[in-house]
């Protein structure tokens, strides 16, 4: 499909996010602990920023490697935001539990609801190392960060998911 009357790089970014765009969503909905609807405004801020530096990510010499620390990035930001710590977006009023569809497993909802309780940047270097399978090097390139502090933050959040999940197994047993 061709875009309107745009140039090239137009054309080149259009495309770039018809292939790119479910892929993304998959992993901001990880990175914001299962929150769809926070997901997707992630995946949009981090298309209009990556429009706006289209050049720099062509040249990158890892363009997935740009991609997720812009995303990262923006996920960093929203959390900063000082509106965020008022307010707190749900897909499900807090009063109610989120549904398990039919074709998830109960603990994958329990594992989305664990990393919900991590802070950003703890569940990004989780998501990136455990469930994307990124080495530390590339997990630290991805959160601008040191590879001591990519163990520290995937050896931490992995205790926190462990008690979260510990205290989810234990409140279900009657």
């Amino acid at each position: 499909m061709k875009v309107g009357r745009g140039n090239a790089r137009d054309q080149e970014f259009h495309d770039f996010v018809s292939a790119r765009r479910a892929g993304l969503v998959r992993t901001a909905t990880l990175l914001t602990g299962g929150d769809a609807h926070t997901a997707e405004d992630l995946v949009q801020t981090t298309l209009t920023r990556l429009y706006v530096a289209w050049p720099s990510f062509r040249a990158a010499r890892n363009p997935d490697g740009y991609l997720r620390r812009a995303l990262v990035n923006c996920l960093v930001d929203e959390h900063r935001r000082p509106w965020r710590r008022a307010e707190r977006s749900t897909a499900v009023p807090p009063e109610t539990e989120a549904p398990v569809s039919a074709d998830e497993p109960e603990a994958a909802g329990e594992v989305r609801r664990a990393l919900r309780e991590l802070p950003p940047r703890m569940r990004a270097a989780v998501v990136f190392r455990y469930f994307y399978e990124l080495d530390i090097a590339e997990t630290a390139d991805a959160l601008g960060c040191s590879t001591g502090t990519v163990k520290s933050q995937t050896a931490r959040g992995l205790d926190r998911l462990r008690e979260a999940l510990d205290r989810s197994v234990s409140g279900a047993v009657i």
